[in-house]
């Protein structure tokens, strides 16, 4: 797996906590025009990592790398950039300390205006976990972003929202009793209970119902859910998991210095065009929540995802969602930014 690594040195994070020697893996695709205009961040969702963001990147497409120069930094915990697995004592696994979407988007930007010397962004677009990174990109430089583009993720972490996150969780902490002194004697093993609650929220009613799993090549419910939701699940590492799942359930745009809590002044800074697209279907970041923020965001339109895919019309597995992703970004990048 080909990336770079931008070092950021002793950061002090939102929870007060030092890392040190913290690092963001990134890739780059395309070239920097001598403008340094032709910007796109696309930041990863929970549990991935740069390599399941280039389905949307490609010569004609919206995101592409002959016209824009594409950087998509890896979320923190996801195994590349400082993670659980891969920081030394003291913060090693189950002591890793707690990182936020905020903490992520600040050392995004140190990325872009140190490495690159980048101080005008086209647009951030994110699915998930991503997509709530490019709310708090908006919110936190309004000035910068020109444009984004959330699918799938809210600006926040709503109670809902919290609540299947917390059901990820749990499943992790039973395998050790809720006792949280024992984490570290967590296993790989222990997720494939994880994927279990996952695979009930990743796609939709209609999904199974229609046994579109068939389309995957698998020719059971069972084999679905072990070879898709056990199987990727129990690639990640749990103390990874448990870093993300608390940036997750974390998650507001507004939970930082800049607006203490207040959740619609976020939304009403944000100056960036704003194209969302929620799924139609999706039972736990849903067209209401995303409604709502959409009608805060001063320029903003929010054009569902209509698929029975439910979160993963956004994952770059559905044809059809792929496309309507794709020409909503093309659209929007045509329009003027916000100057």
């Amino acid at each position: 797996m080909e990336y770079e690594i931008f070092n950021l040195g002793d950061v002090t994070l939102q929870s007060g906590v030092t890392l040190p020697n913290a690092f963001l893996a990134y890739k780059t695709y395309g070239k920097l025009n001598e403008k340094k205009d032709n910007v796109i961040i696309y930041p990863t969702a929970f549990g991935d990592q740069h390599v399941q963001n280039e389905w949307l990147i490609g010569n004609g497409m919206a995101l592409d790398p002959s016209k824009y120069f594409i950087i998509v930094p890896n979320l923190l915990g996801n195994g590349l950039s400082s993670s659980p697995s891969n920081t030394p004592a003291p913060f090693d696994n189950a002591n890793f300390p707690q990182v936020s979407i905020y903490d992520n988007v600040n050392f995004q930007y140190r990325l872009v205006t140190e490495k690159f010397g980048i101080q005008k962004i086209a647009l951030v677009v994110g699915w998930s976990m991503g997509a709530i990174q490019s709310f708090q990109w908006g919110a936190s430089y309004p000035d910068i972003v020109e444009r984004i583009a959330p699918f799938c993720g809210g600006a926040k972490t709503w109670p809902q929202t919290y609540v299947v996150l917390n059901g990820m969780k749990a499943a992790l902490m039973a395998a050790v009793g809720f006792d949280s002194n024992k984490l570290n004697k967590l296993t790989s093993a222990d997720m494939r209970a994880v994927g279990n609650v996952y695979a009930g929220w990743g796609v939709s009613q209609a999904f199974y119902r229609e046994e579109l799993y068939r389309e995957m090549g698998y020719d059971s419910l069972e084999g679905f859910v072990a070879g898709v939701w056990e199987d990727s699940f129990m690639k990640m590492n749990p103390h990874n998991v448990l870093a993300m799942l608390w940036t997750g359930q974390n998650a507001n745009i507004s939970a930082n210095p800049a607006y203490h809590g207040d959740f619609d002044a976020a939304l009403k800074t944000i100056k960036a065009i704003t194209c969302i697209m929620p799924g139609s279907t999706d039972l736990f970041c849903t067209v209401d929540d995303n409604k709502y923020e959409a009608k805060l965001i001063p320029n903003a339109v929010c054009h569902p995802i209509e698929s029975i895919w439910g979160h993963f019309a956004g994952r770059g597995i559905n044809i059809v969602d792929n496309k309507f992703i794709d020409e909503n970004l093309k659209h929007l990048l045509a329009l003027s930014g916000n100057g």
